[in-house]
């Protein structure tokens, strides 16, 4: 079964509360036995060109009328947007396991792992320049390449030989997550990193060896800044934690 599928699959159900489409973020607010939860995911959408009908989202002004496992399985929709709204339900649905959270983001992770070592980056995160002094050399993939970054298209030629591999969430939303993963050496050491990275262990079963994603802390706060177009910097401080999940026996050193 593929990846995306399997994820779905496992899901359990709840109602959903809100839905939040912001300019750079997207919040599902579910409520599972009582409990809300609230998954985020970037927000993708279509180019709008002047003189043709602008992309619309299905089910605009009804999706709390989704049970929260559908609109999770929405996921597998060719609408850009509506597979934020889905990966975001489906953020909002895993089980939570506070017990297992480490305290701790992405950037420290690479950093200790990739000491003296090749790291491959899928997705030109802020924390780059950052980075590079602390590994043995960084080569960063990204869609849109900036100076020193190298095209996504390079991936099946510098992903085997990395010995770290810290891959964006976004891929999981873009169906481009499995391709990658199978890409991967596997004595590599690989992360899946970001606010849109689902916090769900059967990742474990496709060579992730870290989970580092975020848990929504204060939810009203959240949707006010997603709402108004903010940043992650600003959905951060308004009430966001950065977690990691490690599989077991899985040493970040």
């Amino acid at each position: 079964m593929p990846l995306l599928s399997q994820l779905l699959e496992a899901l359990p159900d709840g109602e959903v509360v809100q839905v939040r489409i912001g300019l750079h973020w997207t919040a599902v607010v579910v409520d599972v036995a009582g409990e809300q939860r609230c998954g985020l995911c970037s927000t993708l959408f279509s180019g709008h060109h002047h003189g043709r009908r602008p992309p619309a989202v299905p089910e605009a002004g009804e999706l709390t009328r989704f049970s929260g496992r559908a609109l999770a399985m929405r996921a597998l929709d060719s609408s850009p947007t509506m597979t934020s709204v889905a990966i975001a339900a489906m953020n909002a649905l895993i089980p939570q396991q506070p017990d297992a959270w480490v305290e701790s983001n992405a950037e420290d992770v690479i950093a200790q792992r990739g000491r003296d070592r090749r790291v491959v980056m899928v997705g030109h995160f802020p924390f780059v320049e950052r980075l590079r002094p602390q590994v043995g050399e960084l080569i960063v993939l990204e869609q849109d390449p900036g100076p020193g970054d190298l095209a996504a298209e390079q991936a099946p030629q510098v992903i085997p030989q990395a010995q770290v591999v810290a891959i964006t969430g976004m891929t999981l939303s873009n169906h481009t997550l499995g391709g990658l993963l199978a890409l991967c050496s596997p004595q590599a050491f690989v992360i899946l990193m970001g606010p849109s990275t689902p916090l769900d262990p059967l990742l474990f079963d496709y060579g992730v060896d870290v989970l580092s994603g975020a848990v929504v802390t204060n939810i009203q706060s959240v949707l006010e800044v997603v709402s108004q177009a903010g940043n992650f910097r600003q959905v951060h401080r308004a009430g966001v934690r950065l977690v990691n999940l490690i599989k077991p026996n899985v040493s970040l050193t």
